[in-house]
């Protein structure tokens, strides 16, 4: 190992003729099919990694269109049937001075999923350029991705509470819309995404650059 090291400082384990097994971490030769610790298939790099990513972010864009536009919950006051849309909630909450409550649901609900297919975006991209890449910064943001991932579901958790809590028959309901289904869909979507997402390709242009 440490002559493999040795000839290919700024290389990768898949130059050095290496697999990292996907389940165990584990490093064998290019020669073995299988990990011989857990047994799991191995491969130097996820299968069309970007490709998988792009049709995935692709999709969840396509969802966040309804799930922005179309009412993610409708508040029934007294008869009255009151749709409301996630930059809806946003104004509401603003117009009763709970910015802060506003500037949370905002960032989960609209900022941080934007960013989220942006920066997957940016990264398959950066993957496949000829231009010299930040390798660690790149990692930095995929991390992070990864990280902000689950609090984007901030939307879902509110709606499933109030729904469960808010049902005063006759006087006042709350049942969700149809772009909480569609804003469920962009969260698991970019989640996926992210995860299918191989960072080691990243890291096979530094010995090229």
């Amino acid at each position: 190992m440490a002559f493999l090291l040795t000839r290919f400082p700024k290389g990768t384990a898949a130059n050095a003729g290496l697999a990292s097994c996907s389940i165990c971490g584990t490093l064998s030769s290019a020669n073995e099919q299988t990990c011989r610790r857990c047994g799991n298939q191995l491969e130097f790099r996820t299968k069309n990694s970007v490709q998988k990513t792009l049709a995935l972010v692709a999709t969840a864009i396509i969802f966040y269109i309804p799930a922005n536009l179309l009412p993610i919950m409708t508040t029934t006051l007294l008869g009255n049937a009151s749709p409301a849309t996630i930059l809806g909630g946003v104004v509401i909450f603003i117009e009763h001075g709970s910015y802060f409550i506003a500037l949370v649901i905002f960032s989960a609900s609209v900022l941080i999923p934007l960013a989220k297919m942006a920066v997957i975006i940016k990264l398959c991209i950066a993957v496949n350029s000829s231009k010299k890449l930040n390798h660690r910064e790149l990692t930095s943001m995929y991390r992070l991705v990864e990280f902000v991932g689950k609090w984007s579901m901030i939307d879902v958790f509110v709606v499933s509470i109030l729904v469960a809590l808010v049902q005063l028959s006759g006087l006042m309901t709350i049942q969700p819309g149809i772009a909480i289904s569609a804003f469920a869909c962009v969260v698991v979507l970019t989640m996926v995404a992210a995860h299918q997402f191989d960072v080691r390709l990243i890291w096979d242009k530094e010995g090229n650059q």
